[in-house]
């Protein structure tokens, strides 16, 4: 068959999109913003946080940046109700800790599972993300107007552009700080950035994709009214790691909190970093979170200012449960994803801190 045989037939053999089931038309961040702006007053909160922030990274504020909140949110009512308590109590432990709401709208999945609000806030897997994405700037806004600053784990790298004017503090989860994508995303978010050290308990991966993130990048992406465009960005100086343990344990010991120090610095980096109480650090027993979270108080007792600041996961009410077929029957309060600590657990450790 010659060239010119093999151009007339091949538009009549299938071969593209054969595994793509169909395509929607995404609102624009332009139009979801449009609906649902943001005042002066709450991107001055959001603005004054990133600001507060960076301060505690570079040590010129000497309280503890503390992320507190459900592991995922499944449901707004009870997420806002979390937050007016968070809000109350915000203004008994401000001169201590910069709290901030943990607010995660998107959940990695190791095999499958519910992948959070964004992607299917009916929990019914009717995948309505343009509703996902509402209800999340929705929330941010009603969370804002607390006086409480937001956190995320941004994982698909389209999401910021919708929300994150909203975001104080961005996470890259431990599957995806290896990732090239999610190191060029954070070079261009404008807020400070946690790197979570890898699933295999690795803080070298996320020692490099600081390193990353901090140089500037070229990428695809989408600009605010949803067309694919090329995103040049300037670089992110302001992330850190976060130590969250990994497959063979925790790693929020003062031994390693000190080799993390010290690779940081031989890297040439801010030897400044997080813990997360949760996860491998508590072997995911929401009753183990408060023996780390003192872990840390100690060290800092000691004199370790390089923790600057701890990940705690917190709900109404203790534990998890399965999300199952009907949503109806979920408990309120109750965290769908990983097990929570309850509120009275939250609020007594960081009053008594």
């Amino acid at each position: 068959m010659t060239d010119s045989e093999i151009r007339q037939t091949a538009g009549t053999v299938p071969v593209d999109n054969l595994r793509v089931a169909g395509v929607t038309r995404l609102i624009s961040p332009t139009q979801i913003k449009s609906q649902f702006p943001a005042s002066t007053s709450q991107l001055q909160l959001v603005s004054s946080a990133r600001a507060a922030s960076r301060a505690i990274l570079s040590g010129e504020d000497e309280r503890m940046l503390v992320i507190v909140g459900p592991c995922s949110i499944h449901d707004p009512i009870s997420a806002l109700e979390y937050a007016k308590r968070l809000a109350d109590l915000n203004q008994e432990v401000s001169d201590r800790f910069l709290i901030v709401m943990r607010v995660y709208f998107e959940k990695p999945r190791t095999t499958v599972g519910w992948k959070g609000l964004i992607n299917d806030p009916h929990l019914d897997e009717s995948f309505d993300i343009s509703s996902g994405l509402i209800l999340a700037r929705k929330l941010l806004l009603d969370i804002l107007d607390l006086g409480l600053p937001t956190a995320t784990e941004f994982l698909d790298p389209i999401v910021p552009q919708y929300i994150a004017d909203l975001i104080s503090w961005a996470a890259i989860g431990a599957r995806t700080t290896e990732s090239q994508t999610h190191r060029e995303m954070a070079s261009g978010l404008s807020m400070p950035v946690g790197f979570k050290n890898a699933t295999d308990g690795s803080v070298q991966t996320a020692i490099d994709a600081m390193g990353s993130s901090r140089t500037a990048h070229s990428f695809l992406g989408i600009d605010q009214d949803g067309a694919t465009s090329i995103i040049k960005t300037a670089g992110n100086p302001d992330s850190h790691v976060v130590l969250r343990g990994g497959r063979n344990g925790p790693n929020f010991s003062a031994n390693d909190v000190q080799a993390a120090h010290d690779a940081l610095r031989k890297a040439g980096l801010n030897a400044a970093l997080m813990v997360d109480c949760s996860h491998a650090n508590s072997g995911k027993d929401p009753k183990r979170q408060p023996d780390v979270w003192q872990s840390l108080l100690d060290q800092r007792a000691a004199g370790s200012s390089g923790i600057i600041g701890a990940m705690l996961e917190s709900h109404l009410h203790f534990g998890a449960q399965p999300l199952g077929a009907d949503p109806a029957t979920l408990q309120y309060g109750v965290s769908i994803t990983d097990a929570c600590m309850d509120w009275q657990t939250t609020a007594a450790l960081l009053r008594n801190a």
